[in-house]
């Protein structure tokens, strides 16, 4: 039977897209004794009770309930005794427990106790087989525990043991055997037999019921795993995990009215998939999908073409500049242009298929998004990466109190717990100055013996607010080495939780038989792996998390699996160094969001905001960018960088760096100091005097009655003198007048020369009278400008961080 089972859970259930149609067509389940006479239960019950070593009062109470309950539902229609169980409606409200008489028996506390054991005996020997609603208003863990003595009691004793091997605490043990208690009587069957599917069913109940994962369903699963009932190498998340899903699905999400037209699209998106990853595909269908078609479709219903109306596409182009949602003010579209390039590039990939393919001829129509529409794709990306190189520079400064926070916290973590833990349940204790009382809930004081012994709660005195310190510690211990990790490699988020304890190689020098320590990475991205040097500070890190991970898994790095959300699906079984004890029982690598929210909380400690006031915020990409402009413009050579970036083109990297002002300057200042030192040292000798005087005479000499010639130094004049005409003449606004009575006598001289028929002399005043004129022209421009007021805005002065 178990073999069949591993078979069975190896294969996912149907899928249903909602929990309603999952229950759509219920199944009746039917008991053992579904079909017996009421005394052949009454005798069941007996035999059952005196087994189980009941009480004499409770074997009076059960002699007293079966009976009793037994003639009640006898009253409704049904051909068994659960068929009778759902006409009577008692499975949906439990209000009849206290209001069924019971024989000769008085008063309701009476009444309900009595009814209370007939209805558990009847649940016990699987008379009747009551929904997951019941069993959660019911809630009795004394039934519970009677289900793991009743049914199967070697296969539960089996169960519990296999728990305690596995150091599972003793909260998330009796969620989990409470859970597996109520698939048994829900279905009727016993431990061994049940399946996913049963898991599967519980589940869509509980979304149903409040949207909630029902409570110990993830150690339930555990539990069957750990005894072989279920596949050992499949976790329930893995179990429930849909993977990539078809490309007809995820379109037919959007449910699109016009059929060529989705047709067109799952085609379309269907070729473009195999070169694309799972999360950039999804960002392709919701662009051609949902911000395009089944926009256009609930806007302009009478579309059954890709062939827009001009008014069609413009509406729609304008509807997309803005994002609107229904909490939320319209706001700008960021990525606006990346939309439109998507829809362009449909519309033309199409046009190009259907030279080769007729079969995409129909759909081969002008885009509605021209060429210029386009246009600013560049700005944009410009703009971007300034706003990112802004976001370097605003943080980096910040660095060394974000590092030093995490650092303190850790360290004043430890020793608070290491405190509490020196001071016995029940006592008071101070630590730098603030009083503490450990303590422990009256819960887990019930079952000391596995109920979480690594919890330490303490209650602060001071403030009130109870404290979890193993909690506590836990989140500062991993949050400055995620910090530390990220700011010494600069690798991604989704390769820091892929750092594994087998990452860790070395690497002989060929020329100094020195062994250098390596870091593998698994590239997250490219195909290629890259090896980085464990710095020293890195390596103490590296080796602070490994120490910590076998001393609390009995000297071993726990095996687990690393979940990638990007493209849904789980990696190998590995020893991943980022992995943390969670929902009291397991091992799990880190989500992307736990590593967030560890950064968030360190942030949050050291008060740091932005320039405008706002909380300064720090994600894992940030650091990427940070390492790699500290590296650059410590010295290390950019294409370095981009080997130790995983980085194919150098571009890329050098987007990645943002120069600061003081570096600019620094830099420029070294260059030219090497430069100087590589240069003849005659070139930066000191001018004689007779240097310096000949260089002050030829600016004396440049000084002209209408202003100042701007002839370079050292040149001869090329317009032998003819000031007037030349260009480089700067006219004195005092020489005005002078300008004028120039004018005056060129104009007279023209006449002159025209009355004696020189042409020759006339021709040339009249180039120098024309030349006159523009400057006189340009001087009074410059004199209009300079007689507007400007405003005086300082000097900008640049914000130390």
């Amino acid at each position: 039977m178990t073999s069949d089972l591993t078979t069975a859970a190896a294969v996912p259930p149907p899928r249903t897209s909602s929990a309603e149609e999952a229950f759509a067509t219920p199944v009746l389940r039917v008991g053992l004794l579904d079909q017996s006479s009421p005394g052949e239960v009454l005798a069941a019950a007996v035999r059952h009770a005196e087994r189980m070593g009941y009480t004499d009062k409770r074997k009076r109470d059960l002699r007293r309930g079966v009976p009793v309950i037994l003639d009640w539902l006898a009253s409704h229609p049904g051909e068994g005794w659960q068929e009778r169980w759902l006409a009577s409606h008692a499975d949906t409200d439990l209000g009849w427990l206290s209001t069924i008489p019971a024989g000769s028996t008085t008063g309701v506390v009476h009444r309900r106790g009595t009814n209370v054991a007939g209805i558990a005996s009847l649940l016990l020997n699987q008379v009747i087989l009551p929904s997951h609603g019941f069993l959660a208003a019911y809630s009795s863990l004394t039934l519970f525990r009677d289900v793991w003595r009743s049914i199967q009691p070697e296969v539960f004793d089996r169960i519990l043991q296999q728990a305690n091997n596995d150091g599972m605490v003793e909260r998330r043990l009796i969620e989990g055997m409470n859970v597996l208690s109520k698939l048994v009587l829900h279905t009727g069957r016993g431990p061994d037999q049940l399946t996913p599917e049963d898991f599967e069913d519980f589940r869509h109940w509980g979304l149903a019921k409040n949207g909630l994962l029902p409570h110990g369903i993830y150690p339930a699963w555990d539990l069957l795993r750990g005894v072989g009932i279920l596949p050992k190498t499949v976790s329930y998340k893995a179990f429930q995990h849909q993977g990539q899903r078809p490309t007809a699905e995820l379109v037919d999400r959007y449910q699109l009215r016009c059929k060529p037209v989705r047709d067109a699209l799952v085609r379309y998106l269907e070729e473009r998939r195999p070169s694309l990853d799972y999360v950039t595909f999804q960002h392709l269908i919701i662009h051609l999908v949902s911000s395009f078609w089944a926009d256009i479709e609930a806007h302009h219903p009478e579309v059954d073409s890709l062939q827009l109306p001009e008014e069609v596409a413009t509406a729609w182009k304008e509807r997309m500049k803005y994002v609107t949602k229904r909490t939320d003010k319209p706001r700008p579209r960021k990525n606006y242009l990346n939309l439109l390039v998507q829809v362009r590039s449909f519309y033309l990939d199409i046009q190009e298929w259907a030279l080769e393919d007729p079969s995409w001829a129909p759909h081969a129509v002008p885009s509605p998004v021209r060429r210029g529409d386009t246009d600013g794709m560049q700005k944009h990306r410009r703009r971007t990466r300034a706003n990112m190189h802004q976001r370097v520079r605003e943080r980096l400064p910040h660095l060394p109190v974000l590092v030093d926070a995490a650092e303190r916290h850790r360290t004043a973590q430890e020793a608070l717990l290491a405190a509490a833990r020196a001071v016995p349940i029940g006592e008071r204790f101070e630590h730098d100055g603030v009083p503490y009382l450990r303590f422990i809930y009256k819960t887990w004081a019930r079952n000391t013996s596995r109920s979480r012994p690594e919890a330490v709660m303490v209650e602060n005195l001071a403030t009130g607010e109870k404290l979890d310190l193993f909690q506590t510690e836990d989140d500062a211990f991993w949050s400055w080495a995620v910090i530390e990790t990220l700011r010494h490699t600069g690798i991604r988020r989704e390769e820091l939780l892929e750092i594994t304890h087998l990452a860790l190689v070395s690497y002989r020098l060929a020329d100094t038989g020195e062994l250098v320590p390596l870091l593998q990475i698994v590239p997250a991205k490219s195909n290629e792996e890259r090896l980085l040097l464990i710095s020293p500070e890195l390596a103490s890190v590296l080796a602070t998390i490994i120490t910590r991970l076998r001393k609390a898994n009995g000297g071993t790095i726990p095996l687990t699996s690393q979940y990638d959300p990007h493209e849904r699906t789980f990696g190998p079984i590995l020893p991943h160094l980022f992995q943390r004890r969670t929902r009291g029982h397991r091992n799990e690598v880190m989500s992307h969001t736990t590593v967030q929210n560890l950064l968030d909380a360190t942030l949050a400690r050291t008060g740091l905001r932005d320039a405008a006031g706002e909380p300064l915020k720090y994600t894992p990409h940030d650091f990427r960018r940070m390492f790699a402009t500290e590296a650059v413009t410590g010295g290390l050579p950019v294409h370095i960088a981009a080997r130790l970036l995983g980085h194919e083109d150098l571009s890329t990297t050098q987007a990645y760096l943002a120069v600061f002002q003081e570096d600019l300057i620094r830099s420029y200042r070294l260059f030219l100091d090497q430069r100087r030192s590589l240069r003849p040292a005659a070139e930066y000798r000191d001018p004689t005097d007779d240097e310096w005087r000949e260089f002050q005479q030829h600016f004396a000499l440049r000084k002209l009655e209408l202003g100042t010639c701007g002839r370079p130094y050292g040149t001869p004049c090329k317009h032998e003198h003819a000031c007037i005409r030349c260009p480089m003449l700067r006219v004195d606004p005092a020489q005005r007048a002078r300008l004028i009575e120039i004018i005056r006598s060129l104009t007279e001289r023209i006449a002159e020369a025209k009355l004696n028929g020189w042409l020759g002399e006339e021709e040339g005043l009249r180039v120098s009278l024309e030349a006159a004129r523009n400057k006189l022209t340009a001087m009074e421009r410059t004199r209009n400008q300079s007689t507007t007021r400007i405003a005086d805005l300082g000097i900008p002065q640049i914000r130390k961080p």
